[in-house]
């Protein structure tokens, strides 16, 4: 029986995995717009300019870390408390609750790192019109105006950012129901303070809209036991036209407008092959925006977890109404202006207001707030083969001995969700992989690893001990009825652990020990799939929002779920090796924050030459906001690949920083020697190139992890000054020094790529041909062409001694790319440790400042405190722009001298310096004669 109950249920499965997914295209009657979003809708009737809030002015109260001040809405007479912090590093902080709830309202918890620094905050002025505060910095100052009620956050006569200046702010308190159901908490009313509980005639006329206490979408029924709580603010930004951030979207790098259509939706959701340039919400969501002018960028994060639309439209800064106190401010009306609009459906308004000025110092205060890009083992910045499903041991034993017969280089294979007993996750299937260890050891052999997948959704069955835990322990997520949650997923019917809750994420953690996941090793990793959460037969593919997190609804908490998924795993592979070994852990759902844990990818995508141009913006955006460490699947996973365009993939998937190949079940195999030998070829000088370049990869990783730099950046990081740069979308540098425009039309002969910099040098890593800056320089191309450019001014190591896997390589000499800016100096970094435990936080690890200066090379020690050792060594130094020296001397630490044999082209301007044969780890310089 239990046999035949599994058979149905994959049956069953199979039949839902074809109606979500149709003909290879999303459903979009599945997921909700605007108009069937009850709040979205109800927000987006305001009208602007009808303000109903007012500041009261004689409740404000001004400590040295914060203001308080009552805003009171003149409808309805509900009164709101307004915070307002100024935080260390030029970042404002505004919240905004009710005042007297009559109960409380959702705050995120675990998403900052730490409650945020203060710095003391001066009054200014103050009339019955408004305040004014002090934000320190700059002529920095914030203008609180009264009636209605609007903050202003100026700089010396620039208005840097306005709230509410359109009107829109709107917080839907908490009320007792009026209507014909009875009232279950019909008690509290008396204790409630009549002053705040908004008992007035006046509310007793605000009408009870469709969708206000219960709203259906197809056949599912939201019971909203709270009613209606949306809150939503907008924002205007004097002088801004480009608007960047809010992923997940299949979209442009630059936001669009939203006037005539959907606002972007941030609610993660599991959305089989997305379609492209559209605002629907995907699999996760950073509420982050990002706005770039040529003098400033800015930034706001709107911290709620509960489902969140964002509306955009520019105009004229002279079209809004500025109150009295800024008339002065007033210029020419015709500046451009975009204003933002976020509106959420529960939760409270804890915004974050980062002033720059610069691109670099929003990274760094956004970091400073949800902390950094987690620091890889150096393996996991490998390539990667993967797909659903490798079949059995034999099967990954043939596809890992492949890669060796066709000399291409590999780090991890990976396993989807078929390798487990009947999705049953931290369990093998027995028939199939009998016996992981043996397998999991063939690797180690290799100096190779593995992943497999662990997803949220546990199977529902009383013979596994992983479900018996967790429903005896109280761990699941609750129906709005009080009894355990339950969906179909891949197993069947299905239970939610709830992961909001620290025990249950402990509990989770200690199951990666290697006593109770058996069959795991060292070597294997893991990887979080459908942890939106995914259930085939909820509301929009997802959870009831009535769903129950202890004293919480789902609806509170959706977009964090994944967050901490991705976190309680992460924990579990670190507290496995005891705190020593660093986690890999690859999620689909993220939140801000998650770049603590691990890497993300793009879901779902497929194999069209449009998908393969989309995963620029898209990992451009998720760099934007804090998530370096991301990929699309290359080759696209729905559908087959032309060999053109899955070489094209590997050729750009090669230069992003997560670097998987991923295919669906129903998609014939396409390991990279299937497409005959000339692409196989292609295929294996691409992987190869990505190999040579590991050392500097792993050196942006590091300084993302300390500094919350983006590691894949958009040209105008850069270049924030050059107006040609704040579109651009088709390219892309990695860190400051290598410039990347992937091919991505089908039959292209060319590209044209756009060089930023008018002081600047490129230099092809290819051919070593020397470009001049600021030009759109045209680039003819063949099927091995990849567009990649060094930066003058920049010296980039490599390790040209490609193996098997990155750690066979570990002890291998470096080659340094000394590119010379048109003053002929070049500086680069050398980072080294042991590329997979913590022990950099104690200190063990190499930096080292490469210069070129007065044709002087030489290596210095930039941290000094720190001590490691390392076996490589410097086997040769190429020079780009270099003119022919006579004689070229080697100095050592120890003042040893020697000479070093050398070769010019004058052809190329490059000068070869052959086995310089000093350390990699030692102070030492090369002088050109």
């Amino acid at each position: 029986m239990a046999a035949f109950t599994e058979r149905m249920a994959s049956v069953l499965l199979l039949w839902l995995a074809v109606c979500l997914s149709g003909t290879w295209a999303v459903d979009k009657g599945n997921f909700k717009t605007c108009d069937q979003s009850a709040f979205c809708k109800r927000q987006r009737a305001l009208k602007p300019g009808e303000s109903p809030y007012r500041a009261l002015l004689e409740t404000m109260e001004l400590t040295n870390t914060r203001l308080t001040l009552q805003l009171i809405n003149d409808n309805n007479k509900v009164r709101l408390l307004l915070e307002l912090y100024r935080l260390q590093g030029n970042i404002t902080r505004v919240k905004i609750n009710e005042l007297k709830p009559l109960k409380p309202r959702y705050e995120v918890p675990d998403v900052l790192i730490r409650e945020p620094p203060t710095e003391p905050l001066s009054l200014l002025s103050q009339d019955e019109n408004g305040v004014v505060l002090s934000l320190g910095a700059e002529y920095q100052r914030v203008i609180v105006s009264a009636r209605p009620f609007r903050l202003d956050i100026m700089e010396g006569r620039d208005v840097l950012m306005s709230l509410n200046s359109r009107g829109l702010l709107a917080f839907e308190h908490l009320r007792m129901r009026k209507d014909t159901q009875a009232d279950p908490e019909g008690e509290k009313k008396e204790e409630a303070d009549p002053a705040n509980q908004a008992e007035t005639a006046k509310e007793e006329e605000e009408k009870v809209e469709d969708g206000m206490w219960e709203e259906s979408f197809k056949s599912h029924a939201d019971s909203k036991p709270s009613g209606p709580s949306a809150v939503s603010l907008d924002f205007s930004l004097p002088g801004v036209e480009h608007v960047y951030g809010i992923p997940e979207h299949a979209d442009t790098l630059r936001l669009k407008t939203t006037d005539n259509g959907d606002p972007y939706r941030l609610y993660n959701l599991d959305v089989f092959q997305y379609e492209l340039y559209n605002p629907m919400a995907l699999y996760g969501a950073v509420p982050v925006m990002l706005a770039h002018n040529a003098q400033r960028t800015t930034g706001i994060f709107w911290l709620n977890a509960a489902e969140t639309w964002v509306d955009i439209s520019s105009n004229t800064a002279g079209k809004t109404v500025f109150g009295k106190m800024l008339d002065y401010v007033q210029g020419s009306s015709e500046t451009p202006q975009t204003d933002v609009r976020w509106i959420s459906e529960s939760g409270i308004i804890d915004v974050f207001i980062m002033l720059g000025p610069t691109p670099k110092d929003i990274f760094s205060q956004y970091a400073s707030l949800t902390g950094t890009q987690s620091f890889p083992p150096l393996s996991a910045l490998g390539y990667h083969q993967c797909r659903w499903n490798y079949n059995d041991q034999k099967d990954v034993q043939e596809v890992d001995a492949g890669f060796d017969e066709h000399d291409i280089p590999y780090d991890f294979i990976w396993l989807d969700i078929e390798h487990t007993d009947g999705k049953r996750y931290f369990t093998w299937d027995p028939h199939k992989f009998a016996s992981p260890k043996e397998m999991l050891q063939g690797l180690v052999d290799k100096k190779r690893k593995m992943v497999a997948i662990v997803d949220p959704h546990i199977k529902v069955d009383s013979n596994y001990k992983i479900h018996n835990e967790i429903r005896s322990r109280g761990f699941y997520i609750k129906n709005k009825d009080g009894g355990d949650y339950e969906g179909w997923c891949w197993p069947g019917s299905a239970g939610y652990p709830d992961f909001t809750r620290a025990d249950m994420r402990a509990w989770w953690a200690s199951m990666f020990a290697y006593d109770q996941y058996e069959g795991s090793m060292e070597n294997l990793y893991t990887w979080n799939d459908m942890n939106e959460p995914s259930v085939f037969n909820g509301p929009e593919v997802t959870m009831h929002k009535d769903a129950m997190h202890g004293a919480w609804e789902h609806r509170d908490v959706h977009n964090l779920y994944g967050f901490y998924v991705q976190m309680a795993t992460a924990e579990g592979l670190i507290q496995r090796s005891g705190g020593v070994e660093r986690p890999f852990v690859l999620t689909r759902a993220f939140f801000a924050g998650s770049q603590r844990y691990g890497a993300v990818w793009t879901g779902d995508n497929a194999a069209e030459w449009d998908h393969l141009k989309i995963s620029i913006p898209m990992c451009l955006s998720l760099g934007l906001v804090g998530i370096s460490f991301c990929g699309a699947d290359v080759g696209g996973f729905f559908k087959s690949p032309s060999s053109e365009l899955l070489v094209r993939w590997y050729q750009t998937g090669a230069y992003q920083p997560f670097f998987r190949a991923h295919a669906h079940l129903d998609t014939p195999r396409r390991e990279p020697w299937l497409f005959g030998p000339e692409n196989t070829a292609l295929i294996r000088e691409v992987v190869r190139q990505r190999y040579t370049l590991l050392p500097y990869w792993y050196q942006q990783f590091y300084q993302a992890h300390q500094t919350g730099q983006p590691i894949m950046r958009p040209l105008w990081v850069e270049y924030p000054q050059d107006p040609a740069t704040f579109a651009i979308d088709d390219e892309f540098l990695i860190g400051r020094d290598l410039l990347v425009h992937p091919v991505t039309e089908e039959g292209a002969r060319g590209v044209t790529a756009y060089l930023p910099g008018k002081d600047e040098l490129w230099f092809d890593v290819h051919t070593f041909q020397k470009h001049n800056g600021a030009q759109n320089l045209y680039i003819p191309v063949t099927m091995s062409s990849i567009p990649v450019f060094q930066r003058g001014g920049s010296i980039i190591p490599r390790k040209l001694r490609v193996r098997r896997s990155s750690t066979c390589m570990e002890h291998d000499p470096y080659t340094l790319y000394v590119a010379l800016n048109p003053q002929r100096t070049a500086e680069g970094e050398l980072y080294i440790d042991d590329g997979h435990t913590f022990n950099y936080e104690k200190k063990e690890f190499i930096l080292r400042k490469l210069s070129f200066a007065k044709n002087i090379l030489s290596s210095v020690n930039i941290a000094p405190d720190a001590q490691f050792s390392t076996r490589s060594w410097i086997e040769r130094i190429i020079i780009l722009g270099a003119s022919k020296p006579s004689k070229v001397t080697l100095k050592t630490a120890g003042g040893q001298e020697s000479q070093v044999e050398f070769e010019f082209d004058a052809s190329m301007s490059v000068l070869t310096l052959r086995k310089p044969g000093m350390n990699a780890g030692v102070d030492w310089s090369v002088t050109l004669q």
